[in-house]
């Protein structure tokens, strides 16, 4: 096969890099999502979980969940099934979540058991991604709010 172009052998061992971070641009979206859910106040929100049990199996984290959730959310991902699949073999999701991956119960649960919190943070996150692609003193009516103007 010499005028083709040819794959390396898949026993041959590679190395990757280091860090996730190298695999992931800094003009990802992603890097929006971790800040973002980086700077919301989950418990004022009503995420239930933020502080861990004393007992019991330690669960994860809801800003990972959250995290998780959004990213699906942007990328039209919805079945908890497939974000499962996807935070197992998705770099970004990697990088998102530090290498976790809940399984699509635990994401399902997640959803149901936070699904007002949820939609709160999604109407923030739109307004967020309308403010930052529209031109400053803008105003951008919102799903669910008068008006927001952007800064």
């Amino acid at each position: 096969m010499r005028r083709f172009v040819e794959g390396v052998d898949r026993s041959q061992t590679t190395l990757f890099p280091e860090s996730l971070d190298d695999w992931i641009g800094e003009d990802n979206p992603v890097r929006v999502i971790d800040a973002f859910v980086y700077a919301l106040d989950l418990r004022a929100l009503g995420f239930d979980g933020v502080v861990p049990e004393a007992t019991g199996r330690p669960s994860y984290h809801p800003a990972v969940m959250l995290k998780l959730y959004i990213y699906g959310y942007l990328n039209r991902v919805q079945s908890s099934r497939r974000l499962e699949r996807e935070a197992s073999r998705n770099v970004e999701l990697m990088w998102l979540t530090g290498r976790l991956s809940p399984d699509h119960k635990t994401i399902a649960n997640f959803r149901k058991d936070n699904g007002r919190a949820i939609r709160q943070v999604c109407v923030q996150f739109v307004v967020l991604c309308r403010c930052r692609f529209a031109p400053k003193g803008e105003i951008r009516n919102s799903t669910k709010s008068r008006g927001v103007l952007c800064r």
